[in-house]
């Protein structure tokens, strides 16, 4: 099993004893396992006979180069299952009773990452055109993706910071988005984060909600 950093150690625990556990996960700001790498060495044990196990947090096509991997895969001949997951984008949202559409209230959802070339103009392209705008990988440059958006939407739109999402350690803080990095940053909330921007985050008053971790 080939797995990414962002699997829970309970989940990994419920592998048999048979398996071989690599870990090929991609952090920001550490050392990191190569894309490259990651898809020759499938290969290689798929060639080998093996039964490989690409196992990713959240959705494997929702930014999670899944895709890139199944283009490589299938090219290589290699036979492939993809099993769907769902992704951080919706479930971040879910585990603090954030829905990101509601009747009403929102009817469109954008989904984004604050990384790569022209992210800053894409979200201000995307804040402009959608109700409730859902920013992956966020926490790193939260100051600089926070400004993006209040330039498009004022300072004052709702927005919610999720640490962690699903995980027994999970975290998040909610905000004005102009303050919402500054609120992170005195709570000291760690990346990975997910951020949720628009009236849904305060449409619904939610107590007592029970986190379900995967």
């Amino acid at each position: 099993m080939l797995h990414d950093a962002l699997i829970a150690p309970a989940t990994l625990e419920l592998c048999g004893p048979q398996a071989i556990l690599e870990s090929v996960g991609k952090r920001g700001g550490s050392e990191s396992a190569q894309q490259d790498a990651i898809t020759a060495r499938m290969i290689e044990l798929a060639r080998a006979g093996r039964v490989v196990v690409r196992l990713k947090g959240g959705d494997p096509f929702v930014f999670g180069r899944g895709g890139e991997e199944l283009r490589d895969l299938l090219a290589a001949g290699v036979d492939v299952v993809v099993v769907p997951g769902v992704t951080s984008a919706l479930a971040a949202g879910e585990s603090i009773g954030v829905p990101v559409t509601l009747r009403g209230i929102a009817s469109s959802v954008a989904i984004t990452t604050a990384q790569g070339t022209g992210s800053m103009s894409r979200l201000r392209d995307l804040a402009a055109a959608t109700d409730t705008l859902v920013v992956m990988m966020a926490r790193t440059n939260l100051t600089e993706v926070t400004a993006a958006i209040a330039s498009v939407v004022g300072r004052e739109r709702p927005a919610a910071l999720v640490s962690k999402a699903t995980w027994t350690d999970q975290r998040s803080v909610e905000g004005p988005i102009g303050d919402i990095a500054r609120i992170a940053d005195s709570a000291h909330i760690d990346p990975p984060a997910t951020l949720i921007v628009g009236d849904v985050v305060t449409a619904l008053t939610v107590s007592g909600l029970q986190l379900a971790a995967l």
